[in-house]
Parts: structure tokens; C-alpha cells; sequence
């Protein structure tokens, strides 16, 4: 598939196994199950990239998914990229507490081992300021509160 303008959502297979790989080896880390793609996921995922193109706001869309999103200035940001930025989260995340900590993000990183999420799509689209905007939707979603995600 090819971008037929700046704002058109596009992921190539390659992209897509790339992906997969980086996300089910941070999940093979912990002990749970890889994710398989899941093309609703991804087409919800579509969807919210063009919605967030013209401000490439890191904005929810509140879906029945569990959803990370990302942004990165380099045209070529992709969604390996954007799954690294969230496994780094990986280190702010307190097992023992299941809660993050010195009040730093980590529910990017609990999303992606969530063990009962079985299936992902993802999106990225090119912003109207450059930025390349990506959306992964997770389903089942996890973040479950009080419940650990392995």
C-alpha cells in the first residue's frame, strides 16, 4: 500500500512483522503469550490516525480497544519505533506495587504485555506539521485497575 497523501494511514507488511517481532519479544520477556494482527483493530486504528493528522494530538478515541499512541518528528518514525518508546516504559513500571513509579508514565508498557490482549492493528499517518502520528489498538484491552498485567 502506498501514501497517496500526507495524511493517508498506510503499513506495509514488512512494518507490520517488524512490529510484531519488537512487541512479542518484550511480551516473550515477561512470560505471556505473543499478540496476532488483527486487521478491525488496525482498521480502528486508520481511522484515528486521519482524526489526529490535522493536530497530532496524542488525544484517546475512548474505543472498546486499549490504545497507545505516539508521535515522532522523523518522516520515517515507524511502528517498531513507537513500540520501543513504549517497552522503554518497561523500567517505570514496579512489579511488586503493579503501579508506576517516581510519577513517571508506564501504562504504554503494561499495554503492550497486557497477558490477556491476544491481538493488536496499528496505524500511522503523517501529520499536517511532519510529525508521524501512530496508533496501536489492543484487544482485549488491558489496564485493568487493580489487576497486574503478567
Amino acid at each position: 500500500m502506498t501514501t497517496a497523501g500526507p495524511a493517508t494511514p498506510t503499513v506495509r507488511k514488512p512494518e507490520i512483522s517488524g512490529f510484531l517481532t519488537v512487541v512479542n519479544k518484550a511480551r516473550a520477556d515477561v512470560g505471556v503469550p505473543p499478540l496476532v494482527w488483527d486487521e478491525s483493530a488496525a482498521t480502528h486504528a486508520r481511522y484515528w490516525a486521519r482524526v489526529r493528522v490535522a493536530d497530532c494530538e496524542l488525544i484517546h478515541s475512548n474505543s472498546r480497544y486499549g490504545e497507545n499512541l505516539a508521535r515522532g518528528s522523523n518522516p520515517r518514525y515507524s511502528l517498531a519505533d513507537a513500540a520501543r518508546l513504549w517497552i522503554y516504559e518497561k523500567s517505570d513500571y514496579d512489579r511488586p506495587s503493579n503501579s508506576c513509579v517516581n510519577d513517571r508514565e508506564c501504562l504504554h508498557y503494561t499495554q503492550l504485555v497486557w497477558r490477556t490482549s491476544t491481538r493488536v492493528g496499528a496505524a500511522k499517518a503523517r501529520c499536517g506539521n511532519g510529525w508521524t502520528y501512530v496508533v496501536a489498538n489492543f484487544d482485549p484491552p488491558g489496564n485493568r485497575w487493580g489487576r497486574r498485567p503478567y
